[in-house]
């Protein structure tokens, strides 16, 4: 009697020491839905600040929700976790788009290569496309008599299977939310071949970035982002070529995933870029009548005018110019430092002897901070590549980035309007400042390990 009476005194603490963190996750999820509640109508009222200030409050709830969930019983943490989630997608998908109008163009483009029309043929306004328009998608595509389709053929192969299914936004909405259901399911495959709590996807799932854009906005980084995690488990579970093939098709959608090829490569392995060079060739051939136009609008005006061309936008080199002033030719020998170091650290992340799972996805990560930090996006969507490596990596610098993205979710529609390049330093300068720190954090404790004096 004494023995069970133990064993059950043992149950009762240990679901008390269980239920204070589930609470707490609870409470944590039950303020996030409030504040993801009224920020629809907070944006209407006040503008892209108040969206500003709401996300990253939710943001850094997350982190808190992170830290919870490890200590919380699976089976009640995922019902959790995957209720509130879903819950706050179909909240976002029942408004339009607040802050991006993209996903009308995904919707032409499939309309026209529908028509059996190149969809980098022709701008929308083209009266060659005048059968194609309508009251409810043409009148909100942007650029539309400057550009043709910017986006690569991966990218144009899912807008035309989509729209083949509903022309509408909330199809497409939908089938990216099918493409963010596939992240998911990744990112716990990949914590558990990490021996890492699938519980940590809460990062993920919870995060403000990835809800806001793709729920609401609908950008197909989502589409990129599962091609790449794709590829990414299917290499370093023991198919590297058959992972890169995957990848390349996630860069064909949007070449921020490039990097990700460092992560899977072994140096003097020709077989590798041989695949990828030849799945890229095969992706573009439908659309090769336009010739080198099947670039898009990438090559035709989408760098200057977002001031990438005459170096502007660009981080790093606006705070050199701040400092030693503007000089003819800076913008190509930025260029090329840039390559040379994401040349440098992609091949030393090639080169590493450690092959586990949770060190090459780590140095992924580093990777693509590292990309995001010098190419400098103007864009918080373009930082969804970055956002399932909360989870499963979890470092400061990471958490910073990802959250500190949507400080570019700024407007110029409205009247308080702060400037890109302030937005931007508070986000990189707190990239750098956060790998600082983690850097000195690393170095303390090996020397308390050591018992080495630093």
């Amino acid at each position: 009697m004494a023995g069970a009476a133990r064993r059950q005194f043992g149950r009762l603490a240990r679901a008390a020491n269980n239920a204070a963190p589930l609470h707490l996750s609870a409470g944590i999820g039950v303020v996030i839905a409030g504040m993801t509640l009224v920020t629809p109508f907070a944006f209407e009222a006040y503008g892209d600040n108040a969206f500003i200030a709401l996300t990253i409050a939710a943001g850094l709830l997350t982190i808190v929700a992170t830290r919870l969930a490890e200590r919380v019983p699976i089976d009640h943490a995922l019902w959790l976790i995957f209720g509130f989630g879903i819950a706050l997608r179909i909240y976002a998908l029942l408004f339009d788009p607040l802050l991006s109008s993209d996903i009308y163009r995904y919707v032409w483009d499939g309309r026209v290569q529908g028509a059996d029309i190149n969809p980098y043929r022709y701008v929308p306004a083209d009266e060659a496309l005048v059968f194609l328009r309508d009251g409810a998608i043409f009148p909100r595509i942007n650029r539309v008599d400057t550009a043709v389709t910017i986006y690569p053929p991966v990218a144009q192969f899912f807008f035309l299977t989509v729209t083949r299914i509903g022309e509408s936004v909330t199809v497409m909405r939908l089938a990216l939310l099918g493409c963010e259901a596939v992240t998911v399911s990744l990112i716990m495959l990949l914590l558990q071949h990490m021996k890492r709590p699938v519980t940590r996807v809460v990062a993920y799932f919870w995060h403000p970035l990835p809800l806001w854009e793709i729920a609401n906005s609908g950008h197909v980084d989502a589409l990129m982002v599962a091609l790449m995690l794709l590829g990414l488990f299917v290499a370093l579970t023991g198919h590297a070529l058959r992972g890169a093939v995957v990848i390349a098709l996630s860069m064909l959608v949007k070449p921020f995933a490039a990097p990700v090829f460092a992560g899977i490569w072994r140096p003097w392995d020709l077989k590798m870029p041989l695949v990828v060079i030849a799945a890229v060739v095969l992706c573009y051939l439908p659309y090769s009548s336009v010739g080198w136009g099947a670039f898009g609008f990438l090559t035709q005006g989408y760098l200057s005018e977002e001031g990438i061309s005459a170096g502007y936008e660009i981080w790093p080199l606006s705070v050199w110019r701040l400092v030693f002033g503007e000089h003819q030719g800076d913008v190509v020998a930025y260029a090329v430092l840039a390559a040379l170091i994401l040349v440098f650290k992609g091949l030393s992340v090639a080169r590493s002897s450690d092959h586990s799972i949770t060190s090459r996805l780590a140095d992924i990560n580093m990777l693509l901070l590292l990309t995001l930090l010098l190419l400098s996006p103007n864009y918080p969507w373009y930082f969804l590549v970055i956002t399932p490596f909360v989870a499963l990596c979890g470092s400061l610098p990471t958490w910073v980035v990802s959250i500190g993205a949507l400080l570019l979710s700024e407007q110029l529609d409205w009247d308080f309007y702060i400037p890109r390049m302030v937005t931007k330093s508070i986000l990189f300068g707190g990239l750098l400042l956060a790998w600082a720190l983690t850097t000195w954090r690393t170095r303390m404790q090996r020397t308390a390990e050591t018992g080495l004096s630093p």
